[in-house]
């Protein structure tokens, strides 16, 4: 039994020494070219959805009407285009082009967070999103100012000519 345990430990010192070595001598992609490790993807996408919990699920507390989102098209202009893209922009931005994970373009038809629920790109505004270049505007937009970006990225397959117009 004690050699057993001695092998258990052993053996868990030796997967440790390896991460440690793998992670210490440059094995790690640290480059914006670097593809995802083994697992990254899952693991990351597993850890945001239970960062967001029931957050994700929380509705809009004002109305996605012409005024709101004419007044999130101008929040996305000053904060989030410049690596997110404008309506109709075939190529993302030397700054997005630089980023991995590249961000994704928000306002393309079929390409954006038109799908989730407002309360999970809320959340994502607010806060960011840790190793992604994704930042917070928590402490940059006022609450009014987060909902009204969020609501504009949910109905960005739908926006109306004024809004659209706002974005240019």
């Amino acid at each position: 039994m004690r050699n057993l345990l001695a092998g258990i430990a052993l053996g868990v010192a030796l997967v440790l020494a390896a991460a440690l070595l793998f992670l210490t001598q440059g094995g790690m992609p640290v480059a914006t070219r670097g593809g995802p490790l083994p697992l990254e993807r899952f693991l990351a996408s597993r850890a945001l959805h239970h960062a967001m919990g029931r957050d994700a699920r929380r509705p809009a507390p004002i109305p996605a009407d012409g005024p709101n989102l004419v007044a999130g098209a101008k929040v996305y202009s000053a904060n989030c285009q410049v690596c997110h893209g404008a309506p109709g922009e075939a190529q993302p931005s030397p700054i997005a082009r630089g980023m991995f994970p590249r961000p994704p373009s928000l306002l393309a038809p079929g390409h954006g967070v038109a799908d989730d629920p407002v309360g999970e790109t809320y959340w994502k505004v607010k806060h960011g999103i840790r190793l992604t270049g994704m930042p917070g505007f928590e402490e940059t937009l006022s609450e009014e100012e987060l909902w009204q970006v969020s609501l504009l990225l949910r109905e960005a397959e739908h926006l109306p000519g004024p809004v659209r117009a706002a974005l240019r």
